[in-house]
């Protein structure tokens, strides 16, 4: 499968990225809040190797982290499926994921966003599980895990590799979804 097809939902529009997202990016990568559960705001130069990183990948794999618009944002953020690139006893696998402006926050799009991704991962990638995970702190993200139908099972929680020494990025917890129980979910 080559290149991602732009996906669509009640409000929003999942789509592979322009070169007018970049600056957005950026500004979003360096916000405070936005990175509060990551190790640091990111530079300019950094979000820019993020985003062709992100772009490689929709093309190559058909799938990855859109880019989200909503009603009042052509660029709010990303939401999609990734491969992490580091090893745990959970990999390889295949994780959802979102980062959206703060200005995107409060209005349930990523949780709508990240079903859409769920989706296509189950039907069109023929995926058999998708995980996800975060800082335990991080509650607005595991909000959204929940609200997709994952589960945690406290022994599958890891301290992430890139991270080991940290005790505030280090600790993490994994939320996975079957597609034998999101198939169950929906005909529910």
């Amino acid at each position: 499968m080559a290149g991602a097809p732009t996906l669509h939902t009640e409000r929003l529009r999942l789509r592979p990225w322009r070169d007018d997202d970049l600056e957005p990016f950026a500004r979003m990568l360096a916000d405070p809040r936005v990175q509060e559960h990551f190790p640091s705001v990111m530079t300019r130069e950094e979000a820019d190797v993020f985003a062709t990183r992100i772009r490689e990948n929709l093309d190559e794999w058909g799938y990855g982290l859109w880019a989200v618009e909503t009603p009042e944002l052509e660029f709010a953020g990303y939401t999609g499926l990734a491969v992490p690139s580091f090893r745990a006893h959970f990999t390889p696998c295949v994780e959802v994921g979102w980062r959206l402006a703060a200005e995107a926050w409060g209005h349930g799009y990523a949780t709508e966003g990240a079903r859409a991704a769920v989706a296509q991962g189950f039907e069109v990638v023929g995926l058999d599980e998708i995980v996800s995970f975060t800082v335990p702190q991080n509650r607005r993200s595991r909000s959204v895990m929940e609200k997709l139908g994952m589960s945690r099972d406290p022994e599958d929680d890891f301290i992430h590799p890139r991270f080991p020494d940290d005790a505030r990025m280090g600790p993490h917890v994994l939320y996975r979804l079957s597609r034998d129980l999101w198939e169950t979910s929906r005909s529910g």
